[in-house]
């Protein structure tokens, strides 16, 4: 029984120290802010594609277009607020902007 409490434990300390966090208890904080945006995501979604419009049923690239400039951007918002309400306010920052540089590196990449 002992065993997958020991692979749990195991886990844990591989995303700590792929994080580069101090604790198992901040890595546990981290993945309850993934937790916590991705359910708002969840829960904001379609009240958005509602007022826009868009019938849930319908898939569409116009849909998949506005998905991708509204509600991403509002993941990585909510990552930053759920972030600094759990205290992990300056992991989420760094991971931003590790995201924007990487995003920027694919525009500049195709000019040269």
């Amino acid at each position: 029984m002992g065993e997958p409490q020991a692979n749990k434990s195991n886990f844990l300390k591989k995303l700590q120290t792929k994080w580069q966090l101090k604790s198992l208890w901040q890595v546990v904080l981290v993945l309850v802010v993934f937790a916590c945006t991705g359910f708002t995501i969840l829960l904001i979604k379609q009240p958005i594609f509602d007022f826009l419009g868009f019938d849930a049923s319908e898939g569409s690239f116009l849909k998949t277009v506005i998905y991708l400039l509204l509600v991403l951007p509002l993941y990585q918002l909510f990552l930053l607020i759920y972030g600094f309400i759990f205290g992990q306010f300056a992991f989420f920052w760094e991971k931003e902007k590790q995201f924007f540089r990487r995003l920027g590196r694919l525009f500049t990449q195709n000019k040269k």
